[in-house]
């Protein structure tokens, strides 16, 4: 809600037809009380600037966030004009962009609200012009003429009128600055927005689609629109930008069904890893640098990014003895991620979609020692994981000088490669790459690495042997997977039919806030909070009580005795919260006592009757074997001092939100606990 504003700057024009004013807004936020808490604000600052254009009858508002502006991005632009066929009418397009970049771990609470209440105030600004115009009639305005020049004075009448025709029009971006963001994915040119998505019979703009998406035909243009739709009613978190849900549509034939369900389970592996961090969190290890032989290396004659491999001249035994398989799989991944950055960066400099790069990969020196089982083991892996998770994005497989023993390796790794993949690699043995057909057909020739010949200095590094004495022992290297994948905010954990998962949170200071973040990778739960004053002990497996489960899904550990009695040695704090799989739950909880609080999650069983046989989604990570009396959360927790706050906690928001392939539209509702002064949004 607008509050009050500030002039900053204005300019008028000698002759009056070009009037540009900058305004500081203050808002009132319709955002939950304790997002407001923790940010410690209680209103929120915009920049506006308005460019009134009486000659060229028209108006543009731009707008952008003043507050937070480290953390949150927000830009908006709103346009008025004359509709070129018919002066009576008056055209509108907006456009709008929001990229959060942290926001105190409510980053998914915070778009959220941003989609709910642009969508809700572009219908309020169509209520607000409404207003002026019939504030106009009642005055007696009925026809404003258009403007001219000085010479030719406008009798008072019309300058009041076409004042009010300003206000009238400026006033709109005022009400709904608030709200001016929107799901375009961030990335995209100012030049050229991003559509709206809209129905499945809505069309993309032809200009978007040539320069960024490529040919498409109406039936693949209406899938990509209604699974895009799909994701922005359903994903809680940022939307995947169009090139990237085009990849997943190519890989399953535009089969909308088959490419809705890759993708949350993409999309589920890439929260859980914080894969969309991990170029700007993670640094190769220096063995990487050294030894792993390969690199970017400019790009090929269709404008795609150019990857050397040199894995005849790599160590992959001393690499794995050394690192051990998720340090590589990490490696690989941010090569992946890295190249989606550089195909965004060549689509801006040749002015055309490059959605894939191509890889060269050189087999000299390729022996059996390659073939070492523990390697092709992490090999099959990496290719798994990459099929599964960056479709469509290899453009072209170059493999040179493949000496006699990679027949073994191909019909190794072959199986686990996708056909469509398949197609696309070119096999070359000895020095067949430098005649007809070869290499010059796909790159250029100043580009062509040294070491094959060309005149171009490739900066990959040579590989050679991984010194003996930089080998870890298994148990070093289980340890070091662990912790490269624990380095995600997020924890998995598995809850199975009489063992539920349970964690301890210790709380010193009355009043703080305990909060969480959980998605229900795979069955129903219920979700418990429970608060003791003493400690549970901890869990050890031989005892009766306490007890930890490992399981190659995730953790299970169980604190509350069997011993202990409900109402006499802890007390439930919260109701419980019964959750879907597929749905997502961020909440919070203002801690009356000190002591120590167990969030539970517990497993659900569902009632015959209301028994499904409808398929689910299977998480990507999971295992094949999975038990029907099993399910697997992915949680995340984090405990916020009463000293961070501003005044006192009366009241409590928590956002649930559903996600499952199987959810075709969304639908909210709201229920209120009084006990426990808990408001839910739910969309499932």
């Amino acid at each position: 809600m607008f509050v009050d504003s500030d002039t900053v700057s204005e300019f008028k024009s000698e002759d009056g037809a070009i009037h540009v004013i900058e305004r500081r807004c203050k808002l009132d936020i319709d955002a939950p009380r304790l997002l407001k808490k923790i940010a410690g604000v209680d209103y929120v600052y915009f920049v506006q600037k308005n460019s009134l254009n009486y000659r060229e009858r028209t108006l543009h508002i731009e707008a952008h966030n003043e507050t937070f502006s480290n953390r949150v991005i927000i830009n908006e632009h709103c346009c008025y004009t004359v509709h070129p066929e018919n002066e009576d009418w008056t055209c509108f397009e907006q456009s709008a962009s929001l990229d959060i970049k942290s926001f105190f771990g409510f980053e998914s609470t915070v778009e959220k609200i941003a989609m709910k209440q642009y969508t809700s105030n572009i219908k309020k600004g169509k209520e607000i012009i409404e207003y002026y115009l019939r504030q106009l009639e009642e005055e007696g305005v009925t026809f404003v003429p258009r403007w001219t020049p000085p010479s030719i004075a406008p009798s008072s009448e019309t300058s009041a009128s076409c004042k009010k025709q300003a206000a009238a029009s400026a006033v709109v971006p005022d009400a709904a600055l608030k709200e001016g963001l929107s799901s375009e994915a961030p990335g995209h040119p100012s030049g050229v927005p991003e559509p709206a998505a809209g129905t499945p019979d809505d069309k993309l703009d032809a200009d978007y689609i040539k320069r960024y998406l490529g040919d498409l035909t109406p039936l693949q243009e209406s899938c990509l629109i209604r699974l895009r739709q799909w994701l922005q009613e359903t994903h809680k978190g940022k939307i995947p930008k169009d090139e990237h849900i085009l990849r997943f549509l190519r890989a399953r034939d535009f089969n909308i069904d088959k490419a809705r369900e890759v993708m949350c389970q993409s999309l589920t592996w890439r929260k859980q890893h914080q894969v969309d961090y991990i170029l700007d969190t993670w640094n190769p290890p220096q063995v990487l640098q050294d030894y792993y032989a390969g690199g970017w290396h400019h790009h090929d004659k269709d404008g795609r990014p150019l990857y050397v491999l040199r894995l005849g001249q790599m160590d992959t035994k001393g690499l794995v003895r050394a690192l051990g398989e998720e340090a590589l799989l990490r490696y690989v991944l941010s090569i992946n991620e890295e190249g989606l950055r550089r195909c965004e960066e060549n689509t801006k400099v040749f002015g055309r979609p490059i959605s894939s790069w191509t890889c060269l990969v050189d087999l000299e020196g390729l022996n059996m020692r390659h073939l070492w089982r523990p390697g092709v083991k992490a090999l099959l892996r990496i290719i798994e994981v990459v099929e599964a998770n960056y479709p469509e994005t290899l453009g072209r497989l170059l493999i040179l000088r493949a000496p006699r023993v990679f027949p073994v390796l191909w019909t190794l790794v072959s199986p686990f490669i996708d056909d469509n993949t398949r197609r696309k690699f070119l096999i070359y043995a000895g020095n067949d790459y430098q005649g007809p057909g070869g290499l010059l057909d796909y790159i250029d020739r100043e580009v062509i690495p040294d070491f094959l010949g060309g005149e171009c200095m490739c900066e990959v590094p040579e590989g050679g042997l991984v010194p003996k004495s930089l080998y870890r022992t298994a148990e070093e290297l289980e340890n070091e997977d662990l912790k490269l994948w624990t380095e995600t905010i997020y924890q998995s954990a598995s809850v199975f039919k009489g063992a539920p998962h349970e964690i301890l949170i210790q709380i010193v200071d009355a009043s703080s806030v305990i909060t969480w973040d959980f998605d229900v990778c795979k069955g129903d739960i219920v979700f418990n909070i429970y608060h003791s004053k003493r400690s549970p002990q901890p869990p050890k497996k031989d005892s009766l009580g306490a007890h930890s489960i490992t399981s190659p899904g995730g953790n299970n550990v169980q604190l509350i005795d069997r011993a202990w009695q409900l109402g006499r040695d802890y007390s439930m704090v919260e109701s419980p919260l019964i959750c879907k799989e597929g749905e997502s739950v961020q909440g919070s909880h203002v801690t009356r006592w000190p002591g120590f609080y167990i969030l539970q999650w517990k497993f659900h069983s569902m009632p015959a009757c209301a028994a499904t046989s409808l398929p689910r989604v299977d998480d990507v990570l999971a295992s094949l074997q999975v038990s029907s009396h099993k399910c697997k959360v992915m949680y995340y927790t984090e405990v916020i001092g009463s000293e961070d706050f501003r005044g006192s906690m009366s009241s409590l928001e928590s956002s649930h939100s559903g996600f499952s392939q199987l959810s075709a539209a969304t639908t909210s509702s709201s229920q209120s606990h009084s006990s426990s002064m808990i408001s839910r949004w739910r969309f499932c």
